[in-house]
This record gives structure tokens, C-alpha cells and sequence, in this order.
């Protein structure tokens, strides 16, 4: 019990920790994962939107093919020089070599990180040590399962070997492979041996895959998932709602909101409909605690009669419930993925895959190219990291402007 004990109380010093502070900047950084601008994407959008914090911005630094110590090699020019104050890292899926477990990289791996570790300490960077994730059981290596079976096993090393050094400096943990591995366990069951979590080649994942990825960097971040609570008394016509969301007007029945909060919103490209596409990140929801979590926009109705039931509606859609679920609470974000916030939700998704795709070229073009193919223009490198700074930061405010109240109405209709 005293052992227990100590775990929760390690657990809850680490969470508190890893918590963002208002102007933070935010350093997301892997390999070929990472650069595909997906989970990296849902983060900054659920910061910008879902939980702001008064001047946060993220930067994404995903380079293709990369290891823990390949990054720590170039860490100081690619960037620390951008000044971050968090960082989160994932890597370790090339780390591993795609083949037998090797002790010797195996070793290199868990060096890197404790060196990257201890190289963003040192510059002032907290630091968010996050696992890799998994390879997908249907199509890695051509979907021989004993050759997934045996580079997941050197995958979830890497995972307990990165949560050992987090353990032992007291830094947060984004433990990616465990709930990625459980949810491509419970999707395969659902929707058959065609249906990929971690990509169509094994190891890029499509949207569903990135939504677990991001859920695990989010859930280390220390988000606790409080977007809205909206209470409603029937009785005496009465409306209040939490920080975020402002009561412009109640008749006990059409309730009028402004929000600056925004729940997650799962927008989709109109190509993608059928919820197994590995592209539609619904697909995951009711294998992964996202909504439960991380996206709580929560209704409490008061003063309903008694066994009734009660009609909401939000946007274009309605739906029934009991007065004993309302009374409880409902999740709106849950309930009703096509919200009203989902148009200006898309908008803004737009501008941060805009500016994550201009990083990219950022550091590997232009920034990178510099310091490494004309090592002696220190002033050419310092011209260019002035000028792709103030371009980042164009794009960066571009998004975070974009994040404008949203007005909409929520009705609660009593059934005959």
C-alpha cells in the first residue's frame, strides 16, 4: 500500500510538472511521424483552441529518418537557437534498426535520450519524454505478424527504457506505445485485418493513428480535459456557464452562447466518409478516452419534470436524452461531433498545417542547409534564422487570430 502510495504521489508531481505555463513555446520533435505534421497538428490545435493559455505557440521539428542521436547531434542549431521553453520528443522507431533487438543501439538509444534530455535542461527547456509508438500488425513487413511481434517487443523496450529516465529525473512521460497498441488491437477486432492504426506501410499512421499519438502528448502536457461546463435550471429559467463561455441570453428553451473555448472538433476531409478509413479519426473514439478525457463540453439540465424526456438540439442536429442523464451531464463534444465550432474549427486547422508545412522547409532547407553546407556564413545563417523566424511567427499569429468567438444556441425541448 505505502508502495502504491508513492507511485501515485511520483505520477501526480510529474503531471504537475509537465504542465504548459502561458507563453510557452512549444518544441514537438521526432522523425518521419513527427514530420508528417498529423499529431503535431492536433496538439497546436487543441492548444490554440480547446484550452488557450495567453501567448502559447508550438513548432514542429519532425525530420524524416531520424534517431534520438542524430537529433542530438544537430539539437543546438535546429532548435534550441528557436528558443523553446517546452519540448516534447518521440523517437525510437528508427532507433531500433527494423530488425533483431541490437544491445548496442539499444544502448545508443537510451544514451540520446538521456543526452537529449539533459541538453534541454541545460538551456531551460522543460521537457516532455515521450516513447515510440508501434508498428501496424496488418502491414509492417508485409504483414508478417512473428517479424511485427518481435520489433513491437523492441519498441515497448524502448518505451519502458524512456520511462525509466523519466522516472529517474522526474520528468512528464508520454507513454505513445500503450495506448496505440491497445487501440490497434481492439480496432482489428472491429473492423478486420485490412484496417491500419500505425499506416498503410506499418509505421506512418494515417489520422486515427496521429489522434493516439496526440492524446498521449496532450494527456502529459497535463490537459485535463475541462473545456465547458454549461448548467441550465428549467425551473428558474436560468443559465451559467465556465470560463470561456459567455450566457448572451436564455428563454428557457434556446439557450445563446459565446465561446472563446472550443471543443476538439474531428474534421474531416469531405473525400473521407466510411468510419474504417484509417483516414477518419472517428473511427478510434470509442476505443480511445479522447472525448472522455481531454474534450469535455459538458451540459447539466436541472428541473426537467420527472421521467420526461428532453430533446437538445446543437447545430443541425438532435438528439433525446433522460432527465436523469442531463441532471448527470452531457458531453456536447461527444454527442454531437458535428458541431457549430466545426467550421471555424477547419479554418484554423487549415492555417496550422500551413505553418507546421512551412517549419519543415524552415529547418530542413533553409536553416539546416546553411549552418551545414556553408558552415563558414555565419552572418548568411543568421540572416536566414532572422527571416524564417519572423515568417514562423506571421503564420503563427495568422492561426492563433483565427481563434474567434464562436456564437451558437443550444435548445432543450421537453417531449410531450
Amino acid at each position: 500500500m505505502k508502495r502504491l502510495l508513492c507511485v501515485l504521489l511520483l505520477l501526480l508531481a510529474t503531471c504537475a510538472q509537465a504542465q504548459l505555463k502561458p507563453n510557452d513555446r512549444l518544441a514537438i520533435t521526432g522523425d518521419s511521424i513527427t514530420e508528417q505534421k498529423q499529431y503535431s497538428v492536433f496538439i497546436e490545435d487543441y492548444l490554440l483552441m480547446c484550452q488557450p493559455l495567453t501567448g502559447v505557440r508550438a513548432m514542429q521539428f519532425g525530420w524524416g529518418g531520424e534517431t534520438s542521436w542524430g537529433f542530438l547531434n544537430r539539437l543546438d542549431n535546429d532548435c534550441l537557437q528557436f528558443k523553446p521553453t517546452i519540448a516534447t520528443t518521440c523517437f525510437g522507431m528508427n532507433d531500433g534498426g527494423y530488425g533483431p533487438l541490437n544491445p548496442d543501439r539499444f544502448e545508443k538509444y537510451k544514451n540520446a535520450t538521456d543526452g537529449l534530455l539533459h541538453a534541454f535542461e541545460k538551456a531551460g527547456v522543460r521537457v516532455v519524454l515521450g516513447s515510440p509508438g508501434v508498428v501496424d500488425h496488418n502491414t509492417a513487413y508485409g504483414g508478417d505478424r512473428a517479424k511485427t511481434d518481435v520489433y513491437n517487443q523492441i519498441l515497448k523496450a524502448e518505451r519502458d527504457a524512456v520511462e525509466a529516465i523519466a522516472k529517474e529525473h522526474g520528468v512528464a512521460f508520454a507513454d505513445v506505445y500503450s495506448p496505440m497498441m491497445d487501440v490497434m488491437t481492439k480496432a482489428e477486432a472491429k473492423y478486420g485485418s485490412k484496417y491500419h492504426v500505425a499506416g498503410g506501410d506499418g509505421v506512418h499512421p494515417s489520422a486515427n493513428g496521429h489522434l493516439v499519438m496526440a492524446y498521449a502528448f496532450l494527456k502529459a502536457l497535463g490537459c485535463d480535459g475541462n473545456i465547458a461546463t454549461i448548467n441550465v435550471d428549467l425551473t428558474g429559467k436560468r443559465a451559467t456557464a465556465s470560463e470561456g463561455q459567455s450566457v448572451k441570453s436564455f428563454d428557457g428553451q434556446a439557450l445563446t452562447i459565446e465561446s472563446t473555448r472550443y471543443p476538439f472538433c474531428f474534421v474531416l476531409d469531405p473525400k473521407i466518409t466510411a468510419i474504417d478509413d484509417p483516414g477518419n479519426h472517428r473511427g478510434v473514439l470509442e476505443f480511445l478516452p479522447f472525448n472522455q478525457d481531454l474534450n469535455r463540453y459538458t451540459l447539466v439540465v436541472t428541473g426537467a419534470p420527472a421521467n420526461a424526456k428532453v430533446k437538445i438540439t446543437w447545430g443541425d442536429a438532435s438528439k433525446e436524452f433522460s432527465v436523469d442523464e442531463l441532471t448527470k451531464g452531457i458531453n456536447l463534444a461527444a454527442e454531437f461531433l458535428d458541431n457549430p465550432f466545426a467550421e471555424q474549427f477547419r479554418k484554423v486547422d487549415s492555417l496550422v498545417r500551413a505553418k507546421q508545412n512551412f517549419e519543415t522547409s524552415m529547418i530542413k532547407s533553409l536553416v539546416h542547409g546553411v549552418r551545414y553546407e556553408l558552415p563558414d556564413e555565419k552572418q548568411l545563417l543568421s540572416d536566414v534564422v532572422s527571416a524564417t523566424t519572423k515568417m514562423q511567427q506571421v503564420l503563427a499569429n495568422r492561426a492563433a487570430d483565427a481563434v474567434v468567438p464562436v456564437t451558437h444556441t443550444i435548445t432543450i425541448q421537453i417531449l410531450p
